[in-house]
């Protein structure tokens, strides 16, 4: 019987062990995605003015405020 609690306290300790990597890799993603300091490469822009040139007034603002501003003003943060 004893063997059997040690087995589940081992697979316990293993999930246990998953779940605090799974919850690193998320953490260090966020810092990685945060340090990039916002610099998009021309294919995330070109991306934005696909889905803002869409919209005549978002258009308009990216000609006159730039991309990202239009962007976030009328569909909210940038997704990358």
């Amino acid at each position: 019987s004893s063997s059997s609690s040690s087995s589940s306290e081992s697979a316990s300790a293993e999930v246990s062990h998953v779940v605090t990597k799974r919850d690193l890799a998320s953490v260090l993603l966020r810092r990685r995605r945060a340090a990039s300091g916002g610099i998009l490469s021309p294919l995330q822009l070109e991306s934005l003015r696909e889905v803002c040139e869409l919209n005549e007034a978002c258009d308009d603002m990216a000609d006159t405020e730039g991309i990202v501003a239009a962007y976030t003003a009328y569909y909210g943060p940038v997704p990358f």
